[in-house]
């Protein structure tokens, strides 16, 4: 498919097209013209035919008048009419008595159409109760009417002229008019077939000719895409011959040339200038998130720290109990403080691609069991209920540090947010096979995310619940480290709000 794409777009096709095309136009808009003027042109023929006739025939009765002593045989020039011009002519003279005929059945023909004009007017009449004729008037005047009659039984299509002789006698002429449509047919056939054999000539011819000019166009065409690929291997072969081509040729080889060895100076010296600056630039950037980061999040924990110090200095609280909890305070903020400082570290790492996995097969029904028994005191201690069910192996390709990371952040989270539904406070945890992933999520019962919250609690220090931020102890980035984790295996993770609460999830490889 590709192939014949790239052909369609060459030169050489797109000229032998074009040719196609017009040449196709052409016959189609004369299978037009014949189907639309052919059979009106042909019908004006007849009727100007049958004009002259009788124009000629009133004029040699009118001549014979006028000269008595001519010697002019009447009925050998109507019958010379008559056959040269393919025409049955009838001539009565104003006593309705036959003076002339060329055709004996004429006659008949004629006393049938009177008569019946007589009784029907100018609508379709019938002469005989097996025939159906049908007639429409093409041109009439004083002494004048030419009708088109067809008799649909025998097929016979007529053009019939009844007009009024200068002397008072009455002719007419009956003119059997071919079958115009199969005419039409048959030249449209023949105009196909001369189209059909110039679109073969012409595609013979203009694919000689475009052959000439543009085989040194496409390989002029494939030198410019090898160097725009910085392949300066192939060069244009010259000819002794003095056109544009042949000048654009050494052109392209002397440019090929020069391009040829400035790139090659510049990659040496750019490959390792490169290098440096996107080092340089990775870590400039590191620093500033991580001041930015530390910065804003060590305010309230250095601005505790610094409270309660100055209270121990001053003994604001003698007793030995208040100094103990400014104590535990300020011990409990700094614990909090090397917490966040570490995992912020951590992010940093893994967001930059700096993180160091060590990916090896492990199973991830034991990692989720041995984060579950760490956790058991603050499950009991809120009194969760903990459904975990599966007990057979299953194993993932990962790193184990950091899938604990992600197993522990939103175990941790489930247990932070978990609500009592039910009479009860549960945490649900499953792992599934599904082909070649693994899917694992932990539910708990509580309160849904608000929507526009589901993207943005990937995001660092982001919390839904500023509130109870302090009293959790988190620091806001356990997710997004979540984020950064998964995002380095390149597989799905994310949250679900469900019916009686919310569902955290993320996949590996088997």
């Amino acid at each position: 498919m590709n192939y014949i794409k790239e052909k369609l777009k060459s030169v050489r096709v797109k000229l032998f097209l074009s040719l196609c095309i017009v040449v196709s136009i052409i016959v189609i808009f004369l299978i037009i013209i014949n189907n639309v003027i052919l059979e009106s042109f042909y019908l004006y023929s007849k009727v100007k035919n049958v004009k002259l006739a009788y124009e000629r025939i009133n004029n040699l009765y009118n001549t014979i008048e006028q000269n008595e002593n001519m010697n002019v045989n009447i009925e050998e020039e109507l019958n010379h009419i008559a056959v040269k011009n393919n025409f049955d002519i009838l001539i009565k003279n104003n006593q309705s008595i036959l003076i002339f005929s060329s055709d004996k059945n004429l006659v008949s023909t004629i006393n049938k159409i009177n008569e019946m004009m007589l009784n029907n007017g100018e609508q379709n009449f019938i002469i005989d109760s097996k025939t159906t004729t049908k007639q429409r008037i093409i041109y009439q005047d004083e002494k004048v009417m030419i009708r088109r009659i067809l008799d649909e039984k025998n097929s016979m299509n007529n053009i019939f002229l009844s007009a009024s002789l200068d002397n008072g006698s009455s002719l007419y002429i009956r003119i059997q008019v071919a079958s115009i449509q199969e005419s039409v047919q048959i030249a449209n056939r023949l105009l196909i077939l001369i189209g059909g054999i110039s679109i073969i000539i012409a595609g013979i011819l203009a694919s000689f000719i475009a052959r000439k000019f543009t085989d040194p166009i496409l390989e002029l065409n494939e030198i410019a895409q090898n160097m725009s690929k910085l392949d300066f291997s192939k060069k244009y072969r010259t000819k002794d011959t003095d056109d544009e081509i042949n000048h654009l040729g050494k052109s392209i080889n002397t440019m090929s040339d020069k391009l040829e060895s400035t790139i090659k100076q510049l990659r040496e010296t750019n490959v390792e200038l490169e290098k440096d600056i996107e080092e340089k630039s990775k870590i400039d950037e590191m620093r500033k998130q991580f001041i930015s980061d530390v910065s804003h999040e060590l305010k309230t924990p250095i601005a505790l720290i610094q409270g309660y110090a100055e209270g121990l200095v001053e003994n604001v609280n003698n007793d030995e109990e208040s100094r103990k909890f400014y104590a535990e305070v300020i011990l409990d903020e700094a614990e909090k403080m090397d917490k966040l400082v570490k995992q912020l570290l951590e992010l940093m790492k893994l967001e930059y691609g700096k993180g160091e996995f060590n990916n090896r097969s492990m199973d991830i029904v034991e990692l989720m069991k041995e984060v579950i028994r760490k956790c058991n005191m603050l499950l009991t201690e809120k009194q969760i209920d903990v459904e975990f069910n599966n007990s057979m192996p299953i194993n993932v390709n990962a790193d184990e540090f950091y899938i604990e990371q992600v197993i522990t952040n939103y175990l941790t989270n489930a247990i932070k947010h978990v609500e009592e539904k039910d009479g009860k406070k549960q945490i649900k945890v499953q792992i599934q096979e599904n082909n070649n992933k693994v899917r694992v999520s932990i539910f708990n019962t509580g309160e849904n995310i608000k929507e526009e919250d589901l993207e943005r609690i990937w995001k660092r220090f982001y919390k839904v619940d500023s509130a109870r931020n302090r009293e959790d102890g988190g620091t806001g980035i356990g997710l997004a480290l979540v984020k950064a984790i998964m995002n380095q295996y390149g597989n799905d993770y994310g949250a679900i709000n469900k019916e009686n609460g919310v569902e955290f999830y993320f996949e590996l490889d088997k």
